[in-house]
């Protein structure tokens, strides 16, 4: 299936997470340190990243940023999942539209199974992807 990009500090819900994705035929990179996860990607191509807002090390924006600056991983996927309301995320002047985020998930309200559904539907390919690249 995927490789996923999980960044995420909370490693009780890093590490379940992990192993549910892993579960549903994923690959998982996992990290607790935005800057460490960027230099993972470079290795480790990630098909998707899904990135909490809350970090220890800078926020999730500033790393969305900086990811977003670097040609090869402009267009890559991103799902937040953040216990950030997305009113809040919106209100304070950053848009999903300009760092081209792919799904927003408010984890309180947000299970595991739902965000691995998010996952999937977003790299499931459309006929017309699936029609290119035959």
């Amino acid at each position: 299936m995927a490789h996923i990009l999980f960044i995420e500090s909370d490693h009780l819900l890093g590490s379940n997470a992990k192993k549910i994705l892993q579960h549903s035929g994923h690959s998982v990179d996992w990290h607790v340190d935005p800057q460490a996860a960027l230099d993972s990607a470079d290795g480790a191509q990630p098909d998707i990243i899904v990135l909490d807002l809350i970090l220890a090390a800078r926020s999730g924006v500033e790393f969305l940023y900086e990811l977003r600056s670097y040609p090869d991983w402009a267009n890559l996927p991103v799902i937040i999942y953040s216990n950030v309301p997305v009113e809040e995320f919106a209100g304070a002047g950053v848009g999903a539209l300009q760092l081209d985020i792919a799904a927003y998930h408010y984890k309180p309200a947000t299970s595991i199974t739902q965000l691995c559904r998010s996952v999937d539907q977003i790299l499931r390919p459309t006929d017309v992807n699936f029609r290119l690249r035959v």
